[in-house]
């Protein structure tokens, strides 16, 4: 039986997911929206076992949260950049702020933490260039402690999914 063991951020405690546990995850990152029926009919067993485990999964933070994926370019958002940020100051007071202020900038739809020459990545979408020249102008730049800035511009989505298992 395959087992998978994630550790919970928040508690740190281990949570154990058997090969069921899994195939629900799967057919549920494939289709959100599948029922638990449909799910139960898929996996062959009866509707209270899965809906049991889901529950559970979503109880324990290994299901954070069901979401709509749009097409960027149908709701005006056709440029997607890829920003490189580095931090003047390095303190935990100065990263945290910055962290805070990037939660409020809604271009702003992915940050990671990174190592390297940049401390941060942000995924940012914006209508055109014109869009993510205001937005770098006038929000960005403007973000306190900011030190380099280097902007990516995507040409084209090869691949681009959000199924872990």
């Amino acid at each position: 039986m395959a087992k998978a063991i994630l550790k919970d951020d928040s508690t740190m405690e281990q949570i154990a997911l058997d090969s069921k546990d899994l195939a629900i995850l799967h057919l549920l990152q494939k289709n959100a929206r599948i029922t638990v029926k449909e799910i139960s009919d898929q996996m062959h067993l009866s509707t209270t076992p899965v809906h049991e485990r889901i529950k559970r999964m979503e109880a324990n933070g290994v299901i954070k949260q069901y979401a709509t994926l749009l097409d960027h370019s149908k709701v005006k958002k056709g440029l997607m950049v890829i920003c490189y940020v580095s931090l003047k100051e390095h303190s935990k007071k100065a990263g945290a702020k910055f962290i805070d202020m990037i939660q409020a900038l809604n271009e702003v739809i992915e940050c990671y933490s990174i190592s390297g020459e940049f401390d941060f990545m942000l995924k940012v979408v914006c209508e055109d260039m014109n869009a993510y020249y205001d937005f770098h102008v006038n929000k960005l730049s403007q973000v306190e402690n900011m030190g380099k800035v280097q902007s990516v511009f995507v040409m084209g989505i090869i691949k681009q999914t959000h199924q872990l298992v």
